[in-house]
């Protein structure tokens, strides 16, 4: 008999401050009978929920069941820093800039439908602006390094074709309110997310034609007659199929072992600004910042009926574990609140409210882990740190795949090359997190 057992289960570290600053949410049921399904998903986050979105739309007859290891919108979905991006941004370049103009534009293609996908979500659940916003993000430099990379990412956008608007230090500040930055390419095709929120609306609109289940962590599935058996600690599903959505956790049941790149990145978000701060603080309500250079700082200000607050996001780690600590949390604060000086140096008094960590799953090759495992099991995981667009686009893609045999998005995922090999423990930590530490310290002030 065919099994795979969960090696390990997704553990959170700090609270997911994007669904802590909202009001407190309406529980979904915990999965405690057992029922049987045509799909079975693996995931309540961006790829697992538009998967059951997208399956519900090519065949409402379809029963669907969808399990969630925690709380909706409490784990790596609710911890993304909110960026859906249209344009290439390779973090493993120097500029975002991919690896050539064909590709790139492939690459816009899919990801503006993926933000047509979420668009048609946010629409129907009338979420409003202040956590769906197509506002657009600014590469923002902070030294002749970056100020160059914006440049050389402008001349990559003129050769595409697409619009951008180039701005100054003054505007920066003007923008911003921080004295911090020297330049900002401004890239008008990004929406900016309220995560949480968005999730939490996905999942209470998807509860009506899907069985949804949270606190119902998948221990493990076996083969069963033509089908599956799922198993979580209170009940079991027997299933048809079964779409894995968990991102880096698809290696904790066997598959991709070795291939994955498990990457922690680190975020606080300030408490709430009071009248005297946002006029000493200056600038727009809402706006939103990716550091020139991939690995420095991004910053978002938002505002809204959650307040008006500052988010620092920066510092990362490789864990095989696929979990990291409180300490290196706290750690990564004492960096955050530095960054946070640095930017605005004309608050002093403002102090964060909520620190969390949040998992990546990344490929050496930038491949997704996507496509069918096993008999009837398929998966959609490995974002490679595009968590919004790329999960949207996986989701709808393993559901085309199932329905239709395939599509344009899924024929996008299945001819990407095998994620290849890592080194074995230790070096494989050793050299990756040598590799994030240096990346960082060359970054600098971005």
């Amino acid at each position: 008999m065919t099994t795979y057992t969960a090696k390990r289960l997704p553990q959170q570290t700090g609270p997911a401050g994007w669904n802590a600053i909202l009001p407190p949410q309406t529980p979904l049921p915990r999965l405690e009978q057992n029922i049987a399904a045509d799909v079975t998903i693996v995931g309540g986050g961006f790829a697992g929920l538009s998967a059951a979105r997208r399956l519900h739309q090519l065949d409402p007859t379809l029963k669907i069941v969808l399990l969630e290891a925690g709380r909706f919108a409490d784990g790596s979905a609710g911890r993304n820093s909110g960026f859906m991006i249209d344009l290439p941004h390779d973090l493993a370049s120097d500029n975002y800039a991919g690896e050539g103009l064909e590709a790139d534009r492939a690459t816009i293609a899919l990801n503006r439908r993926a933000i047509g996908f979420a668009k048609k979500v946010a629409d129907e659940c009338n979420l409003p602006r202040e956590m769906f916003d197509p506002c657009g993000k600014f590469n923002a430099a902070a030294t002749r390094a970056g100020d160059r990379h914006n440049r050389e990412f402008a001349t990559h956008l003129d050769r595409l074709g697409e619009p951008y608007t180039l701005y100054d230090r003054q505007q920066m500040q003007e923008i911003t309110g921080s004295p911090h930055y020297s330049s900002g390419l401004y890239a008008p095709g990004t929406v900016m997310i309220q995560p949480a929120g968005y999730i939490r609306a996905l999942s209470s609109g998807l509860s009506a034609q899907v069985d949804l289940f949270e606190n119902s962590p998948v221990t493990g599935f076996e083969k069963q007659g033509t089908g599956w058996l799922v198993r979580t600690p209170d009940a079991q599903v027997s299933t048809g199929r079964i779409i894995l959505a968990n991102n880096g956790h698809l290696e904790s049941f066997g598959f991709f072992e070795r291939r994955l790149m498990h990457i922690c990145l680190y975020a606080s978000i300030t408490e709430r600004l009071t009248p005297a701060q946002i006029k000493t603080l200056g600038g727009q309500p809402r706006w939103a910042v990716t550091p020139a250079d991939p690995m420095g700082t991004s910053v978002r200000r938002v505002s809204g009926s959650y307040g008006d607050r500052l988010l620092i996001r920066t510092c990362s780690t490789f864990h095989p574990t696929i979990e990291t600590s409180p300490m290196r949390l706290r750690n990564a604060g004492w960096v955050h609140d530095r960054k946070f000086r640095e930017r605005f140096p004309h608050l002093p008094d403002v102090r964060m409210e909520h620190r969390w960590a949040g998992m990546l799953c990344l490929s050496r090759n930038g491949s997704a882990a996507f496509g069918e495992l096993d008999d009837g099991i398929f998966s959609a995981c490995c974002q490679n740190g595009l968590g919004i667009a790329r999960g949207t686009l996986q989701g709808m893609a393993v559901a085309e795949l199932i329905t239709q045999s395939g599509s344009e998005i899924a024929d996008h995922f299945l001819t990407q090359p095998m994620p290849p090999r890592l080194p074995p423990e230790p070096f494989a930590s050793l050299g990756a997190n040598s590799y994030l530490i240096w990346k960082e310290w060359r970054s600098g002030k971005e």
